[in-house]
């Protein structure tokens, strides 16, 4: 459907309309008395949430691709049906193809709260079948309220049992990398970057000094982030996930990455909800699964 028909049938007067975005890409702009949002149906990825009276919560790159086959760098990125690198071919899009897609408009509906919800629906064609065999159907719920709350559910749709991982891939913005710590994760085994080796996180409330790309096992408690530079603090509660990713690139990887701008890296944290290692999700033939993000102020 092009943008007149989505708004046709999905527009709500005032506060759900469906725009063309950056590159032409289309998104849809929700407005209502608790935040705005951006949300691209390119990779049903939600670009922005903005509470009534705050900051931005979410960090966008200046100098993201807006382009057909590229990622968008910001926001809360959908990573399936794998996460990280193929496992056996590194030519396969990196953390998937889902955000990749247009998906499709399920639903776009205002709540009796005044809550705005969207569901955007994606299922396997040609272009997944020649890159991931599996016959699937995924949807994204995304509800924009007083605290963002982000779903992603899909469906073997096959005959055969198929194995994926998957992650909401958000990027939290902060007023300055140095002036926030990270807590909730006391005590939790992680492995730095893609190495073998098993640490364990001591510190009670973690300073990010460098580049960090830790990756927490077992790990489904709150993570908050408290930054002394804007007096806020940022909540990411998350529910069927077993692993949280926390990524900064620093300066030296992120200048040598041309989708992030000058020092952009200084703006923003990842705090990601997935499943991955050893907690990757087997679906058996009509099996579903769901994971969540839930990210509010305090």
């Amino acid at each position: 459907m092009n943008i007149t028909e989505l708004n046709q049938r999905f527009a709500t007067s005032g506060q759900i309309e469906f725009k063309v975005g950056n590159g032409g890409l289309p998104v849809v702009q929700i407005t209502n008395k608790y935040a705005r949002a951006i949300v691209s149906l390119y990779g049903a990825q939600v670009l922005s949430y903005r509470p009534e009276g705050q900051k931005e919560v979410l960090w966008m790159s200046e100098s993201s691709s807006f382009e057909a086959g590229k990622a968008i760098r910001g926001g809360i990125p959908v990573c399936f049906p794998w996460f990280g690198p193929h496992v056996s071919d590194n030519q396969k899009p990196m953390h998937g193809f889902a955000r990749l897609m247009i998906w499709d408009v399920l639903e776009a509906s205002v709540s009796a709260t005044g809550e705005s919800k969207l569901r955007l629906g994606l299922v396997n064609n040609d272009y997944t079948h020649s890159i991931w065999p599996n016959a699937f159907r995924a949807e994204m719920a995304i509800t924009i309220g007083a605290q963002l709350r982000v779903s992603l559910t899909y469906t073997n749709t096959g005959n055969e049992s198929f194995v994926c991982s998957d992650a909401l891939h958000s990027y939290l913005k902060v007023s300055d990398i140095s002036n926030i710590n990270l807590a909730g994760l006391t005590g939790c085994d992680y492995y730095q970057g893609f190495s073998d080796l098993l640490l364990k996180q001591e510190e009670p409330v973690w300073v990010i000094r460098n580049e960090e790309n830790r990756r927490y096992i077992k790990h489904t408690a709150d993570c908050i982030i408290t930054d002394a530079g804007w007096n806020r603090k940022i909540n990411i509660a998350k529910r069927g996930s077993k692993g949280t990713v926390v990524w900064n690139p620093g300066s030296e990887t992120a200048s040598k990455m041309s989708d992030i701008h000058a020092d952009g890296y200084l703006t923003f944290v990842c705090v990601e909800a997935a499943n991955i290692y050893k907690d990757v999700v087997t679906l058996a033939p009509k099996e579903s699964f769901s994971i969540t993000t839930i990210i509010g102020l305090e």
